[in-house]
């Protein structure tokens, strides 16, 4: 079981932000995100996008400012289990909790503080008849570790840049890659897809447009798709893994049932400290939700700063904190 003063459910720039602000106080903090690597929406959906309203900075690329607060984080040594789901939570007699990851992780922490943005980001899935009798037999639909397909036969489908993207990396990880996408142009950035179209010129990938995967064959495995076009010709290729990369919808997820006041799909809290309803347990960031809520990161990180200092009275009730700038005591690790 992992130990830890405060567990943060959503690794994303909020949740990040919040290690600083814990580690400030001398709190340890362990993450946990579905996502298999930290960053969130930022990293998973828009990486390239350009941010304008960080303070300090006239303009920054969202996976620049991810790299930023986790080299400024860095010093606090955060642990993280990513590629998981926080499943459930069970209140112990202490006032901890013991949190569950839906892949069985346990984590016990003093705190809980519930920084998932928008909520568990859960894949789309494209509605092909027995897609669920491949999940983990075939299907995947976050790429976890690349090693994992080499010398692989992988048909990818999507439009944007995560499916652009992996196309990109795992041309020289699989045996055979082919890329399917509906649409005759591409979401994703204009340098990757131009790529795209040169392996398909050069042979090292098999580019599919106008087409759709419109079946799965296999027994226990995956062994084959159907690949349709929009013109109703069909192709069956051979395969190891379907990898339907359609982008992440989010979900408040399992956080649902946990007993937190819950306005539509976000947690009501209290703006002193950005308490819910149970003791010990925060929600910062967009996940929130209170009177004049503005869904932004620098609010995020606000929301942060007071969530550390309330979680610090409950972890430290007998020590007394006294604010010091970190303009005169510097920033130490543990």
């Amino acid at each position: 079981m992992i130990e830890t003063d405060i567990c943060i459910v959503g690794a994303g720039p909020v949740g990040l932000f919040t290690v600083f602000e814990a580690g400030l106080l001398k709190m340890r903090c362990h993450l946990i995100d579905y996502l298999p690597q930290v960053g969130g929406q930022l990293s998973e959906i828009y990486p390239k996008k350009p941010i304008y309203d960080i303070p300090g900075y006239p303009t920054v690329l969202a996976q620049e400012l991810i790299d930023n607060l986790m080299e400024q984080i860095r010093p606090f040594n955060p642990t993280f289990t990513l590629g998981e789901r926080a499943e459930s939570l069970v209140p112990q007699e202490d006032g901890s909790f013991i949190l569950t990851g839906h892949e069985g992780t346990e984590i016990h922490a003093k705190i809980i503080c519930i920084a998932g943005g928008l909520g568990c980001f859960e894949p789309r899935k494209p509605k092909i008849d027995h897609l669920e009798n491949f999940e983990k037999n075939g299907v995947d639909y976050i790429v976890k570790d690349p090693e994992k397909y080499r010398g692989k036969k992988v048909v990818i489908a999507g439009g944007g840049d995560s499916a652009l993207d992996w196309a990109n990396y795992l041309v020289d990880v699989c045996d055979e890659i082919a890329l399917v996408h509906r649409g005759e142009t591409f979401r994703g950035a204009p340098d990757s897809a131009d790529k795209i179209q040169k392996l398909d010129a050069e042979g090292r990938l098999k580019l599919h447009l106008k087409s759709n995967v419109t079946a799965l064959s296999g027994d226990k495995t995956l062994k084959s798709v159907t690949i349709t076009s929009l013109d109703g010709e069909e192709t069956e290729t051979e395969v190891d893994y379907y990898l339907p990369l359609f982008g992440l919808s989010p979900k408040l997820g399992p956080i649902a049932e946990w007993g937190l006041n819950i306005t539509k799909i976000a947690i009501d809290v209290d703006t002193k400290d950005y308490s819910t309803n149970i003791p010990g347990i925060y929600a910062v960031g967009d996940i929130n939700n209170y009177e004049g809520k503005l869904n932004l990161i620098l609010c995020g990180f606000h929301e942060a700063a007071l969530m550390c200092q309330s979680a610090f009275k409950i972890i430290n009730p007998n020590q007394k904190y006294v604010l010091k700038y970190t303009t005169v005591n510097g920033v130490h690790g543990f």
